[in-house]
C-alpha cells in the first residue's frame, strides 16, 4: 500500500464528522475513530510496517498507551521482533499487581511510544512518565495521525522527539480554528 493509499485507507475507516468531545476536553466537528481503522487487518499490517522503520538499533522494546495503542503496539512488535509493554492509564483497583506497565521493561532500556491520533499530546507524555518513572528511556514517540492541534509541540516541549506517520492535512481533513 502507498502512503496515499494508507491516508485514503484511513480516512475512509476512520473519520467521523458531527459534533464530539475529544479526551483534551475539546469540542471538534470530526472525530478520528483509532478502532475503525485498528482493527481492519489489512491497515493494522500497513502500519506496523511504518512503525517498524523507527525501531532501529537505539530501540530495545516498544510500549503502546493503553487501550488504543496496544494493537499498534502488537503489530510493531511482530514486524520487527522487539518485545512490548502496555502502558496503564491508571493502576487496577485492587486486584492483580496493581502495575501501571504490563510486560517486562528493565531499567536503562531505550523505549519506541507508539501512539494513535495525538490532539494535545498528553496522553503520550503521560505513558513517557510512566515509562520514565519505571527506569526506561523514552527515544521517540510515534503517532498514526497528528491532528496538527498542539500534540507536537506539547511532547517536543516535554523533551521527547516526536513523528508521525500521517496528519490531519495528509488525510484531506481541513484543521479547525484553534482556541
Amino acid at each position: 500500500m502507498t502512503d496515499k493509499e494508507l491516508a485514503q485507507a484511513l480516512r475512509h475507516a476512520a473519520l467521523l464528522e458531527g459534533e464530539f468531545t475529544l479526551r483534551s476536553g475539546r469540542k471538534s466537528r470530526y472525530y478520528l475513530d483509532k478502532y475503525l481503522f485498528e482493527t481492519q487487518p489489512a491497515i493494522l499490517r500497513e502500519l506496523g510496517r511504518r512503525f517498524a522503520r523507527y525501531v532501529t538499533d537505539e530501540v530495545d522494546r516498544i510500549a503502546g498507551a493503553e487501550l488504543g495503542a496496544i494493537a499498534l503496539a502488537t503489530a510493531t512488535a511482530l514486524e520487527t521482533g522487539k518485545p512490548f509493554v502496555i502502558v496503564r492509564n491508571a493502576k487496577k483497583a485492587g486486584y492483580g499487581t496493581g502495575k501501571l506497565i504490563e510486560g517486562r521493561i528493565e531499567p536503562g532500556e531505550r523505549v519506541l511510544l507508539v501512539e494513535d491520533i495525538a490532539t494535545s499530546g498528553g496522553q503520550a507524555v503521560e505513558a513517557c512518565r510512566t515509562l520514565a518513572d519505571a527506569g526506561a528511556r523514552v527515544v521517540g514517540i510515534v503517532v498514526t495521525i497528528d491532528r496538527q492541534e498542539g500534540a507536537r509541540e506539547a511532547i517536543t516541549q516535554a523533551g521527547y522527539r516526536f513523528e508521525a506517520l500521517f496528519t490531519s492535512d495528509d488525510l484531506g481533513i481541513v484543521r479547525e480554528p484553534g482556541p
